[in-house]
């Protein structure tokens, strides 16, 4: 018999030895369990005291002697709904905390290319439909390959993510490639200003991405800083051209 099956439902090693021992014994003393599992005393002990207490045994007094016997093996279906609906009990409190973190601002700094990567893929993980960006420059394609960017973006329009891309004067090549993509705006600064830092936001999350030799990105991830960066980036749309 498949025993792993009683421990997923909370009974331990030594709980389903002395429960097993009762369904193959039927009503005994702790000497005859002791005998067929060969289990200390005390052990047998503390395991007939849970499982009395989980409503699995039950013991009669003969001459002063408890004989224990399990009980109706249908019961631990009941065990089983009980502590379901326990949990049931406690779920609406659990969700209620998990909104309550949630409406916390986060801040999480993504290290070296596969954290910055990592954190621009997690900006498109959203139900958002518009992702801005202003700063993209020479330094983000050197750094991370025409490829990945190229990749990146296919994957935003491919979720229906429409983009407003603000590039700085030094990639204006970049601009009728990023124009082949759907869902796709793009306009450049006047001069040419290689910053080393790019923004992007999408819904209520904030990206920074620096890119330095070793690159890394700062997620802010609170809805009135993204709302404060978005019009920030409005106006500056306003004051560039295609």
């Amino acid at each position: 018999m498949d025993t792993s099956i009683l421990q997923d439902i909370g009974l331990t090693q030594i709980e389903i030895k002395v429960f097993l021992a009762l369904i193959d014994l039927g009503s005994s003393s702790a000497g005859d369990i002791m005998e067929k599992t060969g289990l200390q005393n005390t052990t047998i002990h503390r395991a007939l005291h849970s499982l009395t207490g989980k409503g699995l045994l039950t013991y009669t007094l003969v001459s002063k002697k408890k004989n224990y016997q399990a009980v109706d093996p249908n019961l631990l279906l009941t065990h089983l709904e009980e502590k379901r609906a326990n949990l049931q009990s406690i779920i609406p409190e659990l969700q209620a905390r998990i909104k309550a973190s949630e409406s916390k601002p986060q801040v999480i700094v993504y290290q070296g290319f596969k954290g910055a990567k990592e954190l621009l893929h997690h900006m498109l993980d959203t139900d958002a439909k518009k992702y801005v960006a202003y700063g993209g420059n020479q330094t983000s394609i050197d750094l991370f390959g025409d490829f990945f960017w190229k990749n990146f973006h296919t994957k935003r329009y491919e979720k229906k993510i429409k983009a407003q891309l603000i590039f700085n004067a030094s990639i204006k090549h970049w601009v009728p490639i990023m124009n082949e993509y759907p869902l796709t705006e793009v306009r450049t600064t006047k001069q040419v200003f290689e910053q080393m830092t790019e923004t992007v936001i999408c819904g209520n999350r904030v990206a920074i991405l620096v890119y330095l030799p070793k690159p890394f990105g700062v997620l802010i991830d609170e809805k009135i800083a993204a709302d404060s960066y978005r019009k920030y980036f409005d106006l500056l749309w306003k004051v560039t051209k295609p």
